[in-house]
């Protein structure tokens, strides 16, 4: 493994117990230039993986809770008249960090969560005419409670395609549960915490995640998985471009973080689910016989062909 992954992963682990593969999972989306959804029930340690990612990282954090009285301008920034020049300045909203925690983002209304919409697709916000381009690297890491808790706006397709990945957290098993309650019976392991990289070495990198290979073997069964999502007959609205384009990005980070050069099928694999189940729209009549996002992926992925690559190192 990479000597930065390894030195970030040894971070968070120091208060995050029992979930290296979630955390991993995170990481590609840094390296990959990606965003993240948490979804998960409270008390699982949403919050906390992202303040202890933000604490390891040099770079500048904030945190948004959203609520259902939050305006676009309070994410985003607002334009205010300064009587002395005669002219209107911008503040700069909360969005315009490095890392920035979304909290409970299906508390908020559609209209606040759409001000996230061109941060996350482009880097960059444009408030009066004026575009202001956001710090790089730049990821959101959005949390959820599932949707059928009270109080929650459903986040439309378009806001959930611009998520590289939707992760669940889930309950720690029995050993990882009792280390949780001894490290933080006392003290809050979060407040040790001190930051191992700078936003130089992550933007260095996604350079060096960049230069991954790809075979024209897995780009084909990249097509054919998002191809196949769009004909089964349980789902109403396949995969989109931008699906396919999560994945194969997805794909060369976690090829960096597991040392190698060179992509494999069983990468792609690993992280279908993670990135194109969220992006899966199943046909009412489907969900009332039981059909789930998940076991439809699972299946297709069981039917399409695995390309043979052999990788050079």
């Amino acid at each position: 493994m990479k000597e930065n992954v390894r030195v970030l992963l040894d971070s968070i682990n120091k208060v995050i117990v029992g979930k290296e593969e979630t955390i991993k999972k995170i990481l590609v989306c840094l390296l990959s230039r990606g965003h993240i959804l948490l979804e998960d029930v409270p008390g699982v340690g949403k919050t906390t993986i992202v303040n202890t990612l933000a604490k390891s990282l040099n770079m500048s954090f904030n945190r948004i809770q959203f609520t259902p009285d939050l305006l676009p301008s309070d994410v985003t920034g607002i334009s205010i008249f300064n009587q002395q020049s005669n002219v209107f300045e911008f503040k700069k909203g909360p969005i315009y960090n490095n890392v920035v925690l979304a909290d409970e983002i299906n508390r908020t209304s559609p209209k606040t969560q759409s001000s996230l919409l061109e941060v996350m697709q482009e880097g960059q916000l444009t408030v009066d005419g004026v575009t202001y381009i956001l710090p790089k690297p730049f990821i959101v890491l959005a949390t959820q409670n599932p949707i059928e808790y009270e109080g929650t706006f459903p986040l439309p397709e378009a806001q959930l395609d611009r998520f590289m990945m939707k992760i669940s957290i889930g309950y720690p098993d029995r050993l990882s549960e009792k280390e949780i309650i001894r490290r933080f019976s006392s003290n809050n392991p979060l407040e040790t915490i001190e930051s191992v990289l700078k936003s130089e070495d992550i933007i260095n990198m996604q350079k060096e995640v960049d230069k991954i290979h790809v075979d024209s073997s897995i780009e084909d069964y990249i097509v054919d998985i998002i191809t196949k999502t769009r004909k089964d007959k349980n789902v109403r609205l396949g995969v989109s471009p931008r699906g396919g384009i999560a994945l194969y990005r997805a794909a060369k980070a976690f090829a960096y973080i597991s040392d190698r050069s060179y992509v494999l099928p069983d990468d792609i694999k690993n992280l279908a689910e993670e990135v194109l189940s969220h992006r899966i729209i199943l046909r009412p009549e489907s969900k009332v016989q039981g059909a789930t996002e998940k076991d439809t992926l699972n299946s297709i992925l069981e039917t399409t062909k695995v390309p043979v690559v052999k990788g050079n190192e």
